[in-house]
């Protein structure tokens, strides 16, 4: 081996070192398994960037409800039910909803679907249309989604469609055990005044009680006008 070395060095080539695979292991192994993890992570984060508004691109879920619900989400998907924040407008509702949905991603999950709506968009787009099966389609879509965001759900004019539509939709959510994040400007239940109950319908709202598994009021001034949530 030496002779051979010194006739290399004489030619101004020189010899490869014997390099043993276990002491220079690659950086990134594709066997390893927090590599996977991370490449989990990775994909599901750019899933939720891809269907989030760039105005919540920087979301974190910061409440101590909404990170426990995240991450009973991520350990046990079908266990998770529903995440309702209520709240006046610029609570941080949507905020934290997004933020939650990012936890999740971030964690790794085997598995990473999501629709975010607006519930005046929502039903919008379920409306008859010249397309014979969109609108079914689309429910049909909102229903079997891994992860559903409704947004706002409260302030579309109330009637008998839009309470047969989304007693659908949640119905087939709670008993197919898929997570679901609402948000709403009405309070879950209140005496005094209109609630969610009175704009869902009994149905409904009997589903969303049992569905529920995190309920998390936000009370404050408007963040939009430069107050703070609770």
């Amino acid at each position: 081996m030496r002779a051979m070395e010194r006739i290399l060095a004489a030619k101004g080539l020189q010899a490869v070192p014997d390099v043993n695979p276990a002491d220079e292991a690659p950086e990134e192994n594709p066997g390893d398994r927090e590599w996977h993890c991370r490449a989990r992570a990775d994909y599901a984060v750019s899933r939720w960037q891809r269907a989030t508004p760039p105005r919540f691109r920087d979301a974190e879920a910061t409440l101590p409800e909404v990170i426990g619900w995240s991450d009973r989400a991520l350990t046990d998907n079908a266990a998770a039910g529903a995440l309702l924040l209520t709240g006046l407008t610029g609570t941080g509702k949507t905020h934290q909803a997004y933020g939650a949905l990012r936890r999740i991603a971030a964690g790794g999950p085997d598995r990473f679907e999501l629709i975010a709506v607006n519930s005046a968009d929502m039903y919008g787009n379920l409306r008859p249309s010249p397309v014979m099966g969109a609108a079914e389609h689309e429910l049909q879509r909102l229903s079997r989604v891994q992860y559903l965001l409704l947004d706002d759900l409260g302030t579309a004019k109330t009637s008998e469609w839009t309470e047969e539509v989304t007693y659908r939709l949640i119905n087939f959510r709670y008993n197919h055990c898929l997570p679901t994040i609402i948000t709403s400007n009405l309070p879950a239940r209140d005496e005094n005044g209109p609630d969610l109950s009175d704009f869902v319908g009994a149905r409904v709202a009997s589903r969303l009680a049992e569905m529920v598994t995190t309920l998390v009021p936000m009370i404050g001034a408007d963040r939009r006008r430069g107050g703070r949530a609770a």
